[in-house]
């Protein structure tokens, strides 16, 4: 295994600061214990009134079920630990566990589902729209491109092979529309946008602001649908985030071109503009910067943090779905941060030119990690054998920057 050779080596092994109470996401009540409702059940119910430890022997934390035990590992530095041995369940449980409930995750332009499972974990759905080899027309403007399920599944295995580890989880799933979706929904809007195709497919389109109605419908066949399943982030009431705009934020007009397009020295004025003026801030974004390039992620106009870290800490890169539309162009200008700071983080640099080496090849560790989904292949072949075009430019953009 060439994912698990890469795990070993020394650049994947660079310990991250001592986590103190303080860094961590959640303080743990040690006396909280989970336990199941009943023999037959596995929906989980919190028992306040539990011992510290269980009749087995237990501690509190061995009865959570694993969505929350993800929650509880999140600190400063990661938002899961390099050798995870949470992540295969958590995976598994999103692509498997029964879905009780399901109701349109408001905002957006495209739909999207949330999901709740017996044991109170939740998971963000978003169905297939195209095809693996649809690409996206040249003509399309980013901001009227379609989300793509097979992105969000792709975007996370990459981020974790790039040793960033900002991209919750995430699992393809093939979703019965008839049981796991109209039949459990609670949502009446949702639940009134159902509908029987002229060929007998169970179709919906729920309501958003542009891709929802008959034309835009997600058609099962008869009644499945594919789909991306991310493990969902803590409550925002239990765990703040601020939502930051990017410096580098496209001007989202057919016309008009944002600051950083006409001014070559922008960096300048971004390096005095908190919080990119102090801390690694800048060199995170950078980070985002790489990864986008590598899946052709127009889209990224803002990142989120969480707000209990203030500005010291890493960059949390969700909405994916836009990426992996084109492989046959590279879109340079996703780089410009990159280009125009001529900065980036030493760590990042040498792993990059690690996975452009024969032994590991990014195109080849990808399609390891992607084989495992359940809706594999998730990628076509050119999309693959574009990330190591891609890695050549972000390694030439460097070097670049290094003769200069």
């Amino acid at each position: 295994s060439k994912l698990a050779a890469l795990f070993e080596h020394p650049l994947y092994n660079i310990p991250i600061p001592e986590v103190t109470e303080k860094d961590k996401l959640f303080v743990v009540n040690p006396m909280e214990k989970f336990s199941l409702r009943s023999s037959k059940s596995d929906e989980w119910v919190s028992s306040s009134k539990a011992e510290t430890l269980l009749p087995t022997g237990k501690t509190a934390y061995d009865t959570y079920p694993t969505w929350l035990k993800f929650h509880v590992g999140i600190n400063r530095y990661e938002l899961y630990p390099r050798r995870d041995p949470l992540l295969p369940t958590l995976l598994r449980d999103l692509a498997t566990q029964s879905i009780v409930s399901s109701v349109q995750k408001s905002g957006g332009t495209q739909l999207k589902l949330i999901m709740t499972f017996p044991n109170y974990g939740q998971a963000l759905f978003k169905p297939m729209k195209q095809t693996r080899d649809q690409e996206t027309p040249g003509d399309f403007f980013y901001f009227s491109d379609f989300e793509r399920h097979n992105a969000e599944i792709a975007a996370f295995h990459l981020d974790r092979i790039l040793d960033f580890r900002r991209i919750p989880p995430v699992s393809g799933r093939l979703v019965n529309i008839t049981k796991e979706i109209r039949d459990v929904t609670t949502d009446k809007k949702l639940a009134k946008t159902f509908f029987i195709s002229p060929v007998g497919n169970v179709c919906f389109y729920g309501e958003c602001s542009y891709y929802c109605s008959t034309e835009h419908a997600l058609c099962g066949k008869p009644d499945r649908l594919e789909g991306s399943m991310a493990a969902l982030l803590p409550d925002k009431t239990l765990a703040k985030r601020r939502s930051w705009r990017s410096p580098w934020r496209r001007s989202y007009h057919k016309s008009k071109k944002a600051e950083w397009e006409l001014n070559p020295n922008y960096c300048a004025q971004v390096r005095e503009t908190p919080p990119y003026d102090r801390g690694h801030r800048l060199l995170d974004l950078i980070d985002m910067t790489i990864l986008d390039f590598l899946m052709g992620n127009m889209d990224r106009h803002h990142y989120e943090t969480f707000e209990k870290f203030g500005n010291d800490t890493f960059l949390l890169h969700l909405d994916n779905g836009r990426g992996f539309g084109t492989h046959s162009r590279d879109e340079l200008s996703i780089l410009a941060p990159l280009q125009q700071c001529c900065s980036i983080k030493k760590s990042t640099y040498l792993r990059l030119q690690l996975l452009a080496t024969q032994p590991y090849r990014l195109s080849d560790l990808l399609r390891e990690a992607l084989a495992a989904d359940p809706l594999a292949p998730i990628l076509t072949e050119p999309h693959l054998q574009a990330l190591d075009r891609r890695l050549g430019k972000v390694l030439g953009a460097v070097g670049h920057c290094l003769a200069r």
